[in-house]
């Protein structure tokens, strides 16, 4: 009966530390996450939100100058007509076109990878007051509408001149910069504020991918899609 009693003793004994063990670690575990604070992925899923209810972001705004000539004969006589259009274009991003799939997280790296949608180039918009226009062939404009004409196709051609200058590759990648900047700083801001340490890369569909460390941290990456659905 004593070695009964006994057995029942220690039974009850190991159940029970098993049990404060139990206990224990759950709390262990519930004060680690109280401590270390929100997820990245947490943050980066509300920094995400916020970037799109922006909905576009110009990171940058420019000034150019058209300067375009149109010419035309009739009747044996030449006039012609020179323009002087300045303008001022927008680089704009579609911040709405933003989705989770375009972001991963690499928790090894402790790295963000942004994938943007691609840089639009809005305008111009011209500024009417500083538009200056110098003619010759008086004569024939002043006894036809080729006035209006050259007018018309010197209109055209200097807003074509202007979006022409605002997609030369100098100007497009100083808007890429800006824009990138931009971007990294709205990610970067509040995962620092949360204690996080992490890169913030970002790129347009149009530049190489993002170079890898190694493949296995790249295999490691994962689409914040795949983070949200476990």
């Amino acid at each position: 009966m004593a070695d009964r009693g006994l057995k029942r003793i220690v039974i009850i004994a190991l159940a029970l530390f098993v049990g404060l063990a139990l206990v224990a670690l759950a709390v262990r575990e519930a004060s680690d996450r109280w401590w270390s604070g929100p997820e990245p992925q947490a943050i980066v899923d509300a920094s995400l939100q916020g970037i799109r209810e922006q909905n576009r972001l110009s990171a940058l705004v420019a000034d150019y100058v058209a300067v375009v000539t149109a010419r035309q004969s009739r009747f044996g006589l030449t006039a012609q007509k020179t323009l002087i259009m300045p303008g001022t274009v927008r680089y704009e991003v579609d911040l709405a076109k933003l989705a989770p799939g375009d972001l991963r997280w690499d928790g090894t790296a402790k790295e963000l990878r942004v994938v943007l949608p691609p840089i639009e180039v809005v305008g111009p918009q011209v500024d009417l007051t500083r538009i200056r226009e110098y003619d010759a062939g008086g004569l024939l404009m002043r006894f036809s509408d080729t006035g209006q004409r050259l007018d018309m196709a010197n209109r055209k051609a200097g807003q074509a001149e202007l979006l022409r200058q605002a997609k030369q590759p100098a100007p497009m990648r100083m808007a890429k910069d800006a824009t990138r900047r931009a971007i990294e700083r709205s990610f970067a801001l509040p995962l620092q504020a949360a204690g996080v340490e992490a890169t913030v890369r970002v790129r347009f569909p149009d530049e190489p991918d993002f170079p890898a460390r190694n493949d296995e941290q790249m295999d490691r990456s994962r689409s914040l899609n795949e983070v949200m659905s476990e």
